[in-house]
């Protein structure tokens, strides 16, 4: 029997850290790039400084994606939060208060460190408190992602033009504040589970669980073992499940660098055009935010929606290859189905992992490897266009490796999880 109580009962604080916690992931990060016209003004900002802080959020995702699962089991899952909220926080406010090029590189950097770490902990973060939940959860936080991933950069020029670009980058640090309060009072408090059993959920749903365990709050859970990490690099099913989340991550990291000067040399159109196609890029993620989820975790869809993605993003690279004018925003929008990828590699790192140990390790292991391929994309495609002199090539790439990835999301979809694929393998886990 599955037992499941209301979304706040005994819980309110972990429903609204998630959930802030979600969203102040992502706005500092998506706050800055309008703004460098006018940060110029105040002092240089060379080229190679704004292309390290495009490639400096995939490095510090897939390091401390790594890093991460040590740093849980010494400090605890809340702990930590509030430790990345706090470095969140201290690498916003000096962004904002930045008096030149380097130090506004390594603000951003801290502020990338910290949301590295925090990308990890979601998943293990709402396995933990709402194991019965699991869909309504990930469908709440990735949602709040995806506004923050679009919000800032309507809001970012028209806060800057009113009070300067200082208060425009400053503005996202409330948000963090207010984020951790939540956790410090998680963090604070004594344990109420310690002695209870720890839940489970099997590959794509939840086993039956103890009621007076569901209403302390928290469920009891252990510290990850040092060997999770290691023994994950060799089951196929942990690599797919980076992979459907590099899927996205190098789409979208590659088309934020270079689909607003794609567009301009191939379709003609003008930059404020680009930028509107680009934004349309990114809301996509916003319907694959609310419905992936669900999807997932009530109806075992991995497959059939990776499939979509991925087939969706092949369609969008032929269109700009073969027909860039004849239906631009179609094939921009069928690029953008490989946002489905990101809600979807969120949901597999916690349904596909037993307990949330497993999760935390399964989290830092995927992120890992979907930020190290995410990181290698943006540059290789510019130095591809450099010596081609075109756009046809790097295309080419993206289209090549959305084919190459196709079986990766064949290998997500089994109804597995990680602790099976090792105890079939190597015995017990």
């Amino acid at each position: 029997m599955n037992v499941s109580r209301p979304l706040w009962q005994g819980r309110v604080l972990a429903l609204l850290g998630i959930v802030l916690f979600a969203f102040s992931l992502r706005s500092g990060v998506a706050s800055l790039s309008p703004l460098y016209e006018a940060i110029g003004d105040e002092f240089v900002l060379p080229p190679i400084i704004i292309g390290l802080i495009g490639s400096a959020p995939p490095v510090c995702f897939a390091i401390f994606g790594l890093l991460t699962p040590s740093l849980e089991r010494r400090f605890g899952l809340e702990r930590l939060a509030v430790a990345v909220l706090v470095l969140s926080a201290i690498g916003l406010g000096l962004r904002a208060f930045s008096f030149s090029a380097p130090m506004l590189l390594m603000s951003t950097v801290l502020m990338f460190i910290a949301v590295g770490v925090g990308n990890v902990l979601l998943p293990p973060l709402v396995k933990k408190y709402f194991a019965d939940r699991l869909g309504l959860m990930m469908t709440l936080y990735s949602t709040m992602m995806a506004i923050s991933t679009f919000l800032p950069p309507l809001v970012a020029v028209p806060v800057a033009d009113a009070a300067g670009w200082r208060v425009s980058l400053g503005l996202w640090l409330v948000f963090v504040v207010v984020a951790l309060v939540p956790w410090l009072l998680l963090a604070l408090r004594p344990s109420q589970v310690a002695d209870a059993a720890v839940v489970k959920t099997s590959a794509e749903s939840l086993d039956s669980t103890d009621p007076s365990v569901l209403a302390t709050g928290p469920i009891a859970v252990t510290s990850a073992r040092p060997n999770l990490l290691a023994r994950l690099w060799r089951i196929p099913l942990a690599w797919a499940t980076g992979l459907v989340l590099a899927t996205s991550s190098f789409i979208a990291y590659t088309s934020f660098a270079w689909l607003p000067a794609i567009l301009i040399d191939i379709a003609g159109v003008t930059p404020a055009q680009a930028g509107a196609l680009l934004s349309l890029f990114g809301a996509i993620g916003l319907p694959c935010a609310l419905l992936v989820p669900i999807l997932v975790v009530r109806w075992q869809a991995t497959r059939p929606l990776f499939f979509i993605g991925a087939i969706g993003g092949v369609l969008g690279v032929l269109g700009l290859l073969f027909a860039p004018t004849a239906a631009l925003p179609l094939w921009v929008v069928l690029l953008g189905m490989t946002g489905i990828m990101f809600p979807l590699g969120l949901v597999l790192m916690s349904v596909r992992a037993r307990t949330h140990e497993t999760a935390v390790a399964l989290s830092g292991f995927a992120q890992s490897v979907a930020y190290s391929v995410a990181a290698i994309f943006p540059p290789l495609v510019g130095v591809i266009h450099g010596l081609t002199d075109g756009w046809q090539v790097p295309l080419i790439l993206l289209g090549v490796m959305l084919v190459l990835i196709l079986p990766a999301g064949w290998i997500a979809g089994r109804r597995r999880t990680v602790e099976d694929e090792w105890e079939a393998r190597h015995g017990a886990w």
